[in-house]
């Protein structure tokens, strides 16, 4: 739906087993990798013989949007998978290893990641936790699943902000302009890296969130803003007959900052 509708797409190339285990362990990874039948990972994530290639596709597009100042759109999404194991419809963590590509082969050395998906990113919350070089902001629905990232949870390097259900443009956009703003900014990023999820948006079904077009636009523009460098990564966004038009209303914040 997304090729069909978006002008100036460009196909990365997929990333290297070894870029995907500096956020994932080894044995996890060599398990995903020799997969030769379907297996349920865990209850909401399957996996079969082709996994293996698009996750490397996924995360090389999520390398390119780094290197490039790009959005990358991949499947399967990330922010869920955990250092050794899948978790909600994620098997690697896409934005986690565009991050530490940014710092091992880009020289940046402070990345600050922007989560505004309807569930919080434990997955990359977790792959980060210890990190001092990675700031990690996470709008989302609680409680909701994962279940994680509620009150009381944020660190000197983790901002969780959890959102009641129903809350729509004016609840996100002041929790980032007053919240997230402020301490990314605080931690001085030299790139923001978005994990741009659409299932916030009030026609989608997976959840009970009312953001619009108009909203979404505004988030974009502001993590533009945050740091020199911007780039975006797809997680969630489940409406295929809005998520073209969310995507494009995303681009055109990138564009204004």
């Amino acid at each position: 739906m997304l090729l069909d509708a978006l002008e100036g797409v460009v196909e990365a190339t997929p990333a290297t087993r070894a870029q995907i285990e500096r956020v994932h362990d080894a044995a996890y990874i060599e398990r995903l990798a020799s997969l030769d039948e379907p297996l349920w990972l865990d209850p909401d994530t399957i996996a079969g013989p082709t996994s293996w290639e698009a996750v490397l596709l996924s995360a090389g597009c999520a390398v390119r949007a780094v290197e490039t100042g790009g959005f990358a759109l991949g499947r399967p999404p990330g922010h869920h998978a955990l250092p050794d194991r899948s978790m909600g419809f994620c098997l690697v963590g896409n934005a986690a290893v565009a991050v530490r590509h940014a710092q091992a082969e880009l020289g940046l050395s402070r990345v600050a990641i922007v989560d505004w998906d309807v569930h919080h990113g434990n997955g990359t919350e977790a792959i980060f936790a210890r990190d001092d070089t990675v700031f990690f902001a996470s709008l989302h629905q609680w409680p909701f699943y994962p279940f994680t990232g509620g009150p009381g949870t944020s660190s000197d390097t983790t901002l969780n902000v959890p959102l009641p259900a129903g809350s729509g443009d004016d609840e996100y956009l002041s929790a980032f302009e007053e919240l997230v703003v402020p301490a990314v900014r605080a931690f001085d990023p030299e790139l923001v890296l978005v994990s741009a999820g659409f299932d916030a948006h009030v026609d989608d079904s997976i959840a009970l969130q009312q953001v619009t077009e108009a909203g979404f636009t505004e988030l974009a523009r502001m993590s533009g803003e945050l740091a020199p460098r911007v780039a975006a990564v797809l997680e969630g966004g489940y409406n295929l007959a809005t998520l073209p038009r969310l995507v494009e209303a995303a681009l055109r914040g990138f564009d204004r900052r």
